[in-house]
């Protein structure tokens, strides 16, 4: 598939995906608390259209929400109460470990897993706030972390797209610590799409996940592959080297292969377990995806899949 960028600086707006995707809503899976009406549904009950439940009649509500005819059923004055519209707060997260500048063997890859994530942040980003919503980001970065709070004005793409080009993936994996800083001080119910490859150990991972499902959160998590990883279709002699300063070694692909293999099963079992406990939107996404296909199922898997928690 031929990508078409958005002219400017970063070229990580892809124009031809967002053409595939930009029509499909981005919809909260749970309950969101904003300060405009918008189209995402909120704990609080409000006069929107969507029926929520009956309550006895209080001294000082509004008549005009009076059910007459419950009235002449029961002889008790009943208030008709609606779920509430409200706008969504979108945070993205996007991993710039060295482990994300992965590009297939010796660079072979289509893109990194890097800007891979980046362009469907971008992406995700623009849906956003083309529907009125806010949209921040955060980049777990060991030297480079950036922080930027959610707005809804359009110019706020330009201020998130220009900091996901700027950074560079290096160093050590800072995920865990940027989720647990991100559900301490997001105070409002936000959306969290999380862009990552995941080299976190899964007790680690999920006591971050867990931490942002206490805030009431509703989180979402790609998790960035590439076949290789998956396949280990090396067949000779390689070094492997640890992108995040862990060293290197010298290995015949045929002698660890099995051993590799069985760690890999260990772990997404490790985390599939931990996917169903917090209760997580989660992906696989592979480099050789098509990523509007990736955003097109996410986004119209969530507009089936709203909850009341």
């Amino acid at each position: 598939m031929t990508r078409t960028s958005e002219a400017g600086p970063s070229g990580l707006l892809d124009r031809a995906v967002l053409a595939r995707v930009g029509h499909l809503p981005l919809m909260a899976r749970r309950p969101m608390v904003g300060s405009v009406a918008g189209k995402h549904r909120s704990p609080h009950r409000g006069s929107s259209v969507e029926f929520a439940e009956y309550r006895d009649y209080m001294p000082g509500d509004d008549l005009r929400r009076l059910d007459w005819r419950a009235y002449g059923r029961s002889d008790r004055f009943f208030i008709k109460e609606f779920e509430a519209d409200t706008n969504l707060r979108l945070i993205l997260v996007v991993d710039a470990s060295g482990s994300m500048k992965y590009a297939g063997q010796q660079g072979t890859g289509p893109t990194s897993k890097y800007r891979f994530a980046a362009g469907m942040a971008a992406v995700l980003t623009q849906i956003a706030l083309r529907q009125g919503d806010a949209a921040g980001l955060r980049i777990a970065a060991e030297d480079d972390a950036v922080e930027i709070p959610p707005r809804r004005k359009p110019s706020h793409l330009r201020v998130i797209v220009e900091a996901l080009d700027r950074a560079s993936p290096a160093g050590p994996t800072r995920l865990t610590e940027t989720l647990h800083e991100a559900a301490d001080r997001v105070q409002r119910r936000a959306l969290f799409c999380i862009f990552s490859d995941f080299f976190v150990q899964p007790d680690a991972l999920s006591d971050a996940f867990q931490h942002l499902r206490f805030r009431n959160h509703d989180v979402a998590a790609f998790h960035l592959f590439d076949r290789d990883e998956i396949d280990f279709g090396f067949r000779k002699p390689t070094r492997f080297v640890d992108p995040e300063g862990g060293g290197s070694v010298l290995a015949d692909p045929s002698v660890i292969a099995s051993r590799y293999l069985a760690a890999l099963a260990r772990y997404r079992s490790a985390i599939e377990s931990m996917v169903v406990a917090a209760d997580l939107d989660y992906r696989e996404v592979f480099l050789d995806d098509d990523p509007a296909e990736i955003l097109s199922n996410f986004l119209v898997g969530r507009a089936g899949k709203r909850t009341r928690a």
